[in-house]
């Protein structure tokens, strides 16, 4: 029986879909935050380990198909880490990022915040941001815990200075009406929120990374060290390092 056509001969550790055009990387970063791999029994997930297992030793039992393989490598991508080998905290795989992100987007957009509400919301969106980047970290080049821990109290502190302070400018400036000032300080978390974003070790310029490329890395480019931001030239000694393109 054929093939469906959305499904081509699977390769180990390779995307599904054609890199090359923007739709296929669309479609690839969609497999990688499908909700559906959250609810995986630990049964399947090991039955999807030992069918990648038996391709790469040329031992698959007769049947097997296509479809049934990047099934296996997507459950198995969803949730261990390439690099440790690692189960990723339910929470922090990419495929959580909008069910359990959600909720915290809604609690930053909440209207007539207090104080407290609006540091405990862009607390908890800067932690929980910091937790996605440091359980989808590469980790062939481990880095100091130290610098994801300055990364994480820079991005905290700076979401929570600029939404505190915009928050107590709005409320000051009487020549907006409550409905205005009330329809500004709606738009607060963004500008909150993006400063924060390049933190060190939260989301960097360049971010280039050696070694093997973790999965959630949609496009992939290369560049000349040379061509890097200092700080990060002099973090490795390769000639190049790959980086992620987006989509």
């Amino acid at each position: 029986m054929a093939e469906p056509a959305d499904y081509p001969p699977f390769q180990l550790g390779k995307p599904r879909f054609e890199q090359s055009s923007f739709y296929g990387r669309f479609r690839h970063f969609l497999d990688i935050i499908d909700p559906r791999t959250l609810f995986v029994t630990e049964s399947r997930l090991k039955e999807a380990v030992q069918l990648l297992e038996d391709y790469k030793h040329g031992t698959l039992p007769p049947g097997v198909t296509n479809k049934q393989l990047w099934g296996a490598q997507k459950i198995k991508q969803a949730i261990i880490h390439p690099d440790t080998n690692e189960t990723i905290f339910m929470p922090f795989r990419m495929s959580g990022y909008i069910p359990f992100g959600t909720p915290i987007v809604v609690g930053l957009l909440l209207p007539n915040q207090t104080l407290a509400s609006t540091v405990f919301w862009q607390w908890l969106n800067q932690s929980h941001n910091a937790c996605v980047n440091y359980a989808n970290r590469n980790a062939s080049k481990p880095s100091p815990t130290s610098k994801f821990i300055q990364g994480y109290l820079g991005a905290v502190i700076s979401a929570v200075s600029i939404a505190v302070g915009l928050n107590v400018l709005i409320q000051r400036a009487n020549k907006f009406t409550p409905a205005t000032r009330l329809l500004i300080q709606r738009f607060v978390p963004f500008p909150a929120v993006g400063p924060a974003g390049n933190s060190p070790d939260q989301s960097g310029p360049a971010h280039a990374y050696t070694g093997s490329t973790s999965h959630h890395h949609v496009r992939a480019g290369e560049i000349e060290t040379s061509q890097l931001e200092p700080e990060i030239a002099m973090a490795t000694t390769s000639k190049t390092v790959v980086y992620n393109k987006g989509l």
